[in-house]
């Protein structure tokens, strides 16, 4: 899908000083020399859900911080199916591989509408080459990355349906509150936990009915979290 904004592609829109939540993304530790060093355009840009941001294999213009919603790096396996690696969310920063290889190695989609900012790579490498500030939070959301990737396989690919399902709920919580969570569709999650779409939904039905969680919209996306421990002991 095309993103539902892009007239300011590349023109350099973004003000990175008065960002939202710059104390969660690459720029939080710049200062402004730094900020004066950027010649290359940073965009806002939103995307509607389903929207890619790049595809795996080409070739790599920018990366991507994430403001709102949540996006999914996607995989295909040897036997042609698809395996969601990672599901990424306010903070984190999508395609940091390309500053390595110069190539993305994941299809990026938008489970839920999203804004991101596009930072060109060579912002990214001439920054990370004369600020020690950036070159460090770079490191760390690497770092971070890496071991995000990690908890993920070992934790929503092992064991049975109902610890899969209850592992990715707590992972889904809200950080603001820890008892709102987000899902998404349920063959998306099933891609991602290596479950059937069926299993899936039997497993999120069962917690509704088990009152450990609360529907708090009509799509099945949204939850209130009523017994957090249930499920801690579950998973």
């Amino acid at each position: 899908m095309i993103p539902i904004k892009t007239e300011s592609a590349w023109r350099g829109t973004s003000d990175c000083r008065s960002c939202g939540i710059r104390d969660m993304v690459l720029f939080a530790d710049l200062n402004e020399q730094d900020f004066g060093m950027i010649h290359a355009p940073i965009d806002d840009l939103e995307f509607a859900q389903g929207g890619a941001l790049y595809d795996s294999g080409t070739r790599a213009k920018g990366i991507f911080t994430l403001r709102r919603g949540m996006i999914k790096l996607v995989r295909v396996t040897a036997d042609g199916r698809q395996r969601i690696v990672r599901v990424l969310r306010p903070g984190d920063v999508a395609g940091l591989e390309a500053l390595g290889s110069g190539h993305y190695d994941c299809d990026a989609v938008a489970l839920t509408e999203i804004a991101v900012c596009r930072i060109p790579l060579e912002v990214i490498h001439t920054l990370g080459a004369s600020s020690p500030r950036l070159h460090m939070r770079l490191m760390q959301k690497w770092q971070q990355a890496l071991k995000d990737a990690d908890d993920w396989l070992a934790d929503l690919n092992f064991g049975t349906a109902r610890q899969r399902v209850s592992n990715f709920i707590l992972k889904m919580r809200h950080p603001a509150d820890g008892r709102t969570v987000t899902l998404f569709a349920r063959d998306d999650m099933g891609a991602m936990l290596d479950l059937k779409l069926e299993t899936v939904s039997r497993e999120v039905s069962r917690l509704v009915r088990e009152e450990v969680l609360e529907p708090l919209d009509k799509h099945g996306r949204i939850y209130h979290l009523r017994a957090p421990q249930r499920l801690q002991e579950a998973a």
